[in-house]
């Protein structure tokens, strides 16, 4: 079984536990509120709101990961991955912070030379990452997104 399958597998079960978890939750919510009494009848209101937030949530988490796949994939085929093989790592696997950040400003390098390329938000992105900058990677993502959207629409 590939590293792959293991994590859609895994996505698949925490997506089948969440949405049982929301169908009990409305039950019991619904029950509270058919109770008819007072603080029950808010109670079961108030706890109707978390089934909604946590499918939005959840819908909201898969369609971006599906998005960041599809430019991964697209990515992969333009042979424009970031090749991060030779750079030193430390013994947990990540990759030392001053290489990261070598290679962070190599690809900001790219994105100032052109910024209206989705490739290069997406490289950054991945460089924002290796350099532990969450935030910044997760708002260098949305903007390749919306850049390789604007490109979709005007084809």
């Amino acid at each position: 079984m590939t590293k792959t399958l293991r994590i859609q597998l895994l996505i698949a079960f925490m997506c089948a536990a969440m949405l049982a978890y929301v169908v009990l939750l409305g039950r019991m919510a619904i029950a509270m509120i058919a109770s008819g009494r007072g603080a029950a009848v808010g109670l079961g209101l108030a706890l109707l709101l978390m089934p909604v937030i946590g499918l939005w949530a959840m819908i909201a988490t898969l369609r971006a990961g599906f998005a960041h796949q599809k430019l991964a994939r697209l990515i992969a085929e333009d042979g424009m991955e970031l090749d991060t093989s030779t750079l030193p790592r430390r013994p947990s696997g990540r990759i030392e912070r001053d290489a990261a950040d070598a290679l962070f400003a190599t690809v900001r390098t790219e994105v100032e030379g052109d910024p209206d390329d989705w490739r290069r938000w997406y490289r950054l992105a991945r460089a924002y990452d290796y350099a532990g900058d969450r935030r910044r990677a997760r708002d260098a993502m949305k903007t390749a997104l919306k850049l390789h959207g604007e490109l979709q629409g005007r084809r």
